[in-house]
């Protein structure tokens, strides 16, 4: 399987520009068969999301659960064949907001609601965390979604025995600033060690009105090896080859797994 990791910078509260940059860099990306975007990738990471209610503002980024920013990935995935994955700051139909991580096939949307909020930033003020864990299978991979902050629990990544909560390779999307980079960087090969797996990590550069981002966008295999990695503070893809027969050899041959607790 191929995976399209996206760094990209965001345009603040620019959903339509950010759309449009993203549909280039799809297009111009190799054949995969997922392509990743960081989270909040239309709007850059908004913790205030009430402030932009149609009653507050010229237009609203922040769309609900059918807006034209998962129509646009929908679109994609069919036009790519492809699975297309990335959060967005979404109103739910009972009037909350979430951060929502989206796994759209040409034929499915699944999604992941963020369980760890970032409170230092006061994300837990406005948004809605998600109780549950979410695991999709695509084209015989099974994908764990993770959202930024969730990173830096073990617990809530762990690979578990049933075979409704065991993954092949998680997928973390970020908004995660330069002066924690290194912990980024650091958690990433952990949450492969430990849970025997591939992690894919990817984060946003360029600035919003509150932070500055470097990226550190990373394929990391389970042996904990960051095998490639796009170059920090610059836009890139990257494009690496996940490998079921692989992953499964070294499983076998060293089965940490069955040791957990």
């Amino acid at each position: 399987m191929n995976i399209s990791l996206l760094q990209r910078n965001i345009e603040w509260a620019q959903p339509s520009v950010n759309r449009q940059r993203a549909e280039e860099a799809l297009l111009s990306a190799p054949q995969s068969d997922v392509y990743v975007l960081p989270e909040m990738w239309s709007t850059g990471f908004v913790t205030s999301p009430g402030d932009y209610d149609a009653d507050a503002a010229p237009y609203s980024p922040i769309e609900g659960e059918s807006g034209s920013t998962l129509q646009w990935m929908q679109g994609m995935a069919v036009r790519l064949d492809a699975a297309i994955a990335g959060s967005i700051a979404i109103k739910a139909q009972d009037g909350s907001y979430r951060n929502r991580f989206y796994f759209v096939t040409p034929n499915e949307v699944r999604f992941y609601d963020k369980h760890h909020l970032f409170t230092y930033g006061g994300e837990h003020l406005r948004y809605t965390p998600g109780q549950e864990k979410v695991i999709v299978e695509w084209r015989g991979v099974r994908f764990l979604l993770q959202v930024c902050y969730d990173l830096r629990f073990p617990i809530w990544a762990r690979n578990a025995d049933s075979e409704q909560l065991t993954y092949d390779c998680i997928l973390y999307v970020a908004s995660w600033p330069t002066p924690r980079v290194e912990a980024w960087r650091t958690l990433l090969l952990a949450r492969a060690i430990e849970n025997q797996c591939y992690v894919c990590g990817v984060n946003r550069v360029g600035n919003d009105p509150y932070c500055q981002y470097s990226g550190g966008t990373a394929f990391i295999d389970p042996y904990g090896v960051r095998q490639a990695e796009v170059a920090m503070n610059e836009e890139g893809i990257l494009t690496c080859q996940l490998s079921m027969e692989s992953l499964q050899a070294f499983r076998a041959k060293f089965p940490v797994l069955k040791d957990r607790d």
